[in-house]
């Protein structure tokens, strides 16, 4: 069966890192529409991988922000689904699943750059997006880094020796990462030039944690949603994550940029604009129909 030919299934996938704001609420509604247009299923995953910032407190007030704002979602944390469970912080062995078969396919290296380390390289970020263009510096000189084909093997980051480190993908360079986006049409970066080679286990904590760039994809693809509604500051981040797809021998969905919601200055909504997150407003008298047509 094609993918045109599954039933649709979008989703909502906030993180529980502070409160969410119009910004979050505009472009989950228009994953909802979508679904909806489809007549297919809506999913709320919690991305609550990041231990430091992710509180329970913001978690239920997520929850009750979504619903107050009129979501409707058929599986998730709390409704269950067949595809349970919601939280990411309960999906880590199929992460490091994932992360074995990237090691064991040569795809993955170790990394000791602290993010001070890469600041101090000339490349930039690509426009919108947040991750420097990485200089290179742990990158092997050969291909041929990792014996594969070892049925006892084990990824690097169950040893205690190497979690410790990052690991990271290490990206074609210079090919041409395309896609067409449902609301921009054809899109093209260049491995290397864009966006360079990307973090998929983090050494935080001790035993690290999965990227958001690999748990996307993992549970994308376990959850086999069919299109991935979002914002258009997440551009670069689809051309790695179709890398990442390719490498898993996975099937990518359908992608749909949104535009994103700015201040009166311009800037790109945050979790720190609390004057503009659900809740304050909510506080304060509005409605839900009342922001959609001041905002929408």
């Amino acid at each position: 069966m094609s993918r045109s030919e599954k039933t649709y299934r979008g989703r909502l996938a906030p993180s529980p890192t502070g409160y969410l704001h119009l910004g979050h609420a505009r472009t989950f509604w228009t994953a909802q529409e979508r679904a909806q247009a489809n007549g297919g299923v809506l999913i709320l995953r919690n991305e609550d991988l990041d231990r430091a910032r992710c509180k329970p407190e913001f978690a239920r007030a997520m929850i009750e922000d979504l619903h107050w704002f009129g979501f409707e979602w058929q599986e998730g944390p709390v409704c269950g689904g067949q595809f349970a469970p919601y939280n990411q912080s309960e999906r880590t062995g199929l992460y490091r699943a994932a992360l074995e078969k990237l090691e064991v396919g040569g795809y993955i290296y170790p990394c000791t750059c602290s993010r001070k380390d890469i600041q101090q390289a000339v490349a930039a970020p690509h426009a919108e997006d947040e991750e420097l263009i990485y200089p290179g510096t742990c990158r092997p000189k050969s291909d041929k880094w990792q014996v594969t084909g070892d049925k006892n093997f084990k990824p690097a980051i169950m040893s205690p020796v190497t979690c410790h480190v990052s690991l990271r993908f290490r990206v074609p360079d210079g090919e041409i990462i395309s896609f067409t986006d449902g609301r921009l049409g054809e899109q093209k970066f260049v491995a290397g030039k864009d966006f360079g080679d990307f973090v998929v286990w983090s050494r935080r904590g001790g035993n690290g944690v999965p990227s958001y760039q690999l748990a996307c994809v993992v549970d994308d693809a376990a959850m086999q949603i069919t299109e991935v509604v979002r914002g258009a500051d997440l551009l670069v981040s689809t051309a790695r994550q179709l890398l990442l797809y390719r490498a898993l021998n996975l099937t990518p969905p359908a992608f749909f940029h949104c535009p994103l919601l700015r201040d009166a200055t311009g800037e790109r909504l945050a979790k720190r604009h609390e004057a503009l997150s659900l809740r304050t407003l909510r506080v304060s008298g509005e409605t839900p129909d009342s922001l959609r047509q001041k905002y929408f």
